[in-house]
């Protein structure tokens, strides 16, 4: 793996906090901590590319000492004591705290998205903590994206998926499909997800949880066994449906016109 272009040792972290840090008494705790992504780093997260900046953590309107090349303080109305803890001395953000301020100052939906799920599936944090940090987040553009994100990640998605599919495919004016179809193999019956039996089209909506590889190659082998049997199968992340729909949709739409579906006159069902 390529090193991370960030500083990883403990004296710059160290600098960062304590030359940002609002002024406080001789001896008292200081009232910043490294935090986002850096805290992420420093609690053991790997391979996520950063901007090689060191983020720092601040009470909002606490006034800290403007910050040296490199280095970029966020003041928080979320600031809480107790979601500091330290590690090498250093004062950083909790893995869960980090995790939901890394993915709100992210450079892109993209970047947040896979923040969450990385800070997850290294095992950093759980579910549970992370939807009590992001509760406290009132207003951001990202709130509803991160909450939808978690619930991905958790498994607890599936009708939601399939229901944001279809109304996907109504956007675009695509047939109305078939969800959670039963269908029988060699390998005995499965679910699908979505199913259009007249063109003989199959999607299935993959939540994260499909990645584990268990699943992954159980999904293989029935999938194979469904293009036996002629049909056309198209796998969709569920991640990637909420943020790249339109080229997942576009996939669809030529499988469906490669099996002889042609878009209705206006005013007439798909």
């Amino acid at each position: 793996m390529v090193a991370p272009p960030w500083p990883t040792d403990t004296v710059a972290w160290w600098q960062a906090v304590l030359e940002c840090a609002p002024r406080a008494a001789v001896g008292t705790r200081p009232r910043a901590a490294i935090a986002g992504l850096t805290a992420l780093v420093a609690a053991g997260l790997s391979g996520i590319a950063d901007d090689g900046l060191v983020h720092v953590a601040a009470p909002k309107s606490s006034h800290p000492v403007p910050p040296p090349p490199g280095v970029r303080v966020h003041e928080t109305r979320r600031w809480r004591d107790e979601d500091v803890v330290t590690i090498l001395g250093v004062p950083r953000a909790r893995p869960e705290v980090a995790a939901v301020q890394a993915a709100l100052w992210a450079r892109s939906d993209r970047e947040a998205t896979l923040l969450l799920v990385a800070t997850v599936q290294q095992r950093l944090t759980a579910i549970d903590p992370l939807v009590s940090v992001l509760e406290r987040v009132k207003r951001d553009r990202r709130r509803s994206l991160l909450r939808s994100v978690l619930v991905d990640v958790a498994g607890g998605a599936h009708s939601l998926n399939e229901l944001d599919f279809a109304a996907h495919c109504r956007e675009r004016g695509l047939p109305e499909p078939d969800r959670q179809v039963v269908v029988s193999s060699a390998r005995g019956s499965s679910y699908l997800d979505v199913r259009w039996r007249r063109w003989r089209v199959v999607v299935e909506v993959d939540g994260v949880g499909h990645l584990q590889p268990d699943r992954w190659i159980d999904d293989s082998l029935r999938h194979n066994e469904i293009a036996l049997g002629g049909d056309t199968v198209l796998r969709i992340p569920s991640l990637g449906l909420r943020l790249d729909p339109r080229r997942h949709l576009d996939a669809v739409e030529r499988a469906l016109r490669h099996a002889g579906w042609t878009p209705s006159p206006p005013g007439h069902p798909a």
